[in-house]
This record gives C-alpha cells, structure tokens and sequence, in this order.
C-alpha cells in the first residue's frame, strides 16, 4: 500500500473514531438542552466561519462555476440532509439503533459507486461489506442497556436517511476531492450548509436552553465537541480521505463507529468485556482489509 493510500485510512480512522464518540455525546444534548435543527444550524454556522479563517492563510483556489454546484449539492446532502437527520433521529431512537443502521452505509455506498461511477462489486468487496457489517451487527446485538426511544420507527426511518445522504455525498464530492484542497471544499460547502440550515434552527437557537444562565459547563463542553471536533475537524478529513482512497473503502470505516464506542464504554465503566467484542473486531477490520484489496475500475481494466 502507498504513502498517500495510508494517509487516507488514517484520516477515515479518526473521522469514524470522532463520529463514534460523537453519538452518545450527542444523545446527552438533543432534544433536552438545544434542538436538532437549531444544533445542526450552530454545527454549519461554526463550522463556516472556522474554515473561511482558515482559509485566508491560504492559497485561494479558483472554484469552477460548475463545480461550485456540486459543492452546493454535497452541502445538501452531506451536511444539511445527514447532519439533520441525524440530529433529529436522536430525539427519537437509541445511539445503539442510529449504530446499527450507520453500519448498513457501505451498502448503499457500494450500491451507488457501482451505479454512477461504474465500480465493479467484486467477490472480494461484496465479502469485505459482508464481514464488516456482520461485526457491527453482532457486537450491538450484543450491547448493554441501551434505552428505548419515544418513537423508534420515525428515529430508525431518519436513520435510514442519515445513511443515504451521506453516501450520496460522497459519491458526487468524489471527483472535485481530487481537484481542490480540503480547504477550499469545506469552506464552500459549510457556507452552502449554513445556508440552508440557519434559516430552519435559527427561532430555536434563541430559545436553547443549552444557552441560558444555568446551563453546566459540561453541556457547553459537549456541544462544543459536536460544533469543532465531530463537524470541523471531521468533515475536514473526509475529502482528505477521499483523496486518496474510493467511497466503498471510507464507508467502510462507519462499521468502526459501533466497535469504537464499545471499546470507550468497557473503558469507562459503561459496558463490560464480553467475547463478540474481539470477534466483531476481527470481522469489521477484515472487511475493511478486504475491500481495500479489490480491485477498482482502473485495475479490472488494466
């Protein structure tokens, strides 16, 4: 394997360690102290102005016209459309059911690469997705003590959609990953993000009790990771990631999110060390050794 191919898993590793952490830390703010819109709103907000700063020490990229509207699309999808219906599938249902329908992503994603871009679904890439998601599935059919939502089918359905949306998004970001920096992609993307969410969580953002008087420190704590760390930093590693490595193979890394919060909770006295959790290692990263291995487009053709 390349330099430039590790350095992508390494960034898809953090981002999925990131968004592993970033569920049940979510759960412990949404509905009770800020809403999903007004949450996904400060996400985008936030996460705009960190990357437009950033950006001014920077050489500027020149963005095509064309290219902008694929950026606006990825903005649509990948941040607005995953990230709100994320936020809002936790006010409905468990993080361990969000967890377990997270895992189904490099599905869809393998589904869509082969439609748009014409990747094969080869024997070992179809066993890798399989592996993968069989870890994931039996290391939270196994877990502990998760709570029941108020309403699982809506929270399971938003679930489904969170899964969509970011496989739509890193299908069509694919190709303008390759042309411009991490950068120049979030910079435009978040603000096209911001744009659409703002209007929607802007009456809640002022009526959040996450921002009243008596708010704990721990609650501004929390939101601040899911505002700097699960959105900034994260969403800068992915087209990094996509850099260097296909969709299937960084969607195959959600299937690490389950694994990395159990491993968190054993840790921190939340869950206990039971056999599925090494087993469910051993299959998840399997699939992901087993995806990165087949052979893309470009390979079957030479």
């Amino acid at each position: 394997m390349t330099k430039e191919k590790w350095e992508g898993h390494i960034a898809i590793l953090f981002t999925n360690l990131i968004f592993g952490l970033n569920t049940p830390i979510a759960k412990t703010v949404v509905p009770v102290w800020i809403s999903p819109t007004a949450l996904t709103a400060l996400r985008m907000s936030f996460a705009t102005l960190i990357f437009w700063i950033i950006a001014s020490f920077f050489p500027k990229e020149k963005v095509s016209r064309k290219d902008l509207v694929t950026l606006l699309f990825g903005a649509l999808f990948g941040l607005v459309g995953a990230q709100l219906s994320f936020a809002t599938a936790l006010k409905y249902t468990s993080p361990v059911n969000i967890s377990l329908i997270a895992a189904m992503t490099p599905v869809v994603v393998m589904l869509m690469a082969a439609i748009w871009l014409k990747e094969p679904i080869t024997f070992k890439k179809a066993a890798g997705v399989a592996a993968g998601v069989a870890g994931a599935l039996l290391l939270i059919f196994h877990s502990s003590g998760a709570a029941k939502g108020p309403n699982e089918m809506l929270g399971n359905l938003l679930s489904v959609i969170n899964i969509i949306t970011y496989g739509i998004y890193l299908i069509i970001t694919r190709s303008v990953s390759l042309r411009y920096s991490p950068i120049t992609l979030m910079k435009w993307m978040f603000l096209f993000s911001a744009l659409f969410s703002l209007p929607l969580g802007w009456q809640d953002l002022g009526t959040a009790k996450a921002f009243s008087e008596t708010v704990p420190l721990s609650v501004l704590g929390r939101i601040s990771y899911i505002v700097f760390i699960a959105t900034g930093l994260a969403y800068f590693l992915v087209p990094m990631a996509l850099k260097r490595i296909r969709p299937t193979t960084v969607s195959m890394y959600n299937n690490a999110q389950p694994l990395i919060a159990s491993t968190i909770a054993i840790t921190i006295g939340q869950d206990i060390f039971s056999w599925d959790k090494p087993l469910a290692a051993v299959l998840v990263f399997s699939g992901v050794y087993l995806v990165t291995q087949s052979k893309s487009k470009e390979e079957l053709k030479g």
